[in-house]
């Protein structure tokens, strides 16, 4: 993130296993969320998803937070698209 000037707020270590109760607090707040899984890439509008549904789009098949997970703002990119990245943050 350092190329596209980006603060991280908080940075949490891989061996943290965050599963759906954390997926479902950071959907708490957001109104949008964009998620990579491989190539297909969903993006989801919180108001129109139930938590439940929109926090389990976020989860691996481990049942944990796919990685990486960023907010921004009122935005939730989950898995690593670099379209989305360019979007929210410019190229690098």
């Amino acid at each position: 993130m350092g190329a596209r000037n980006v603060q991280i707020a908080e940075q949490v270590p891989a061996s943290r296993k965050l599963g759906l109760d954390a997926a479902l607090e950071l959907v708490t707040g957001a109104d949008e969320l964009i998620v990579a899984k491989g190539r297909k890439v969903e993006q989801i509008k919180l108001g129109n998803t139930d938590a439940e549904t929109a926090a389990a789009a976020m989860l691996g098949p481990t049942g944990n937070l796919r990685a990486p997970t960023l907010k921004v703002g009122r935005t939730l990119i989950v898995g690593f698209d670099e379209e989305s990245y360019e979007r929210m943050f410019g190229k690098g």
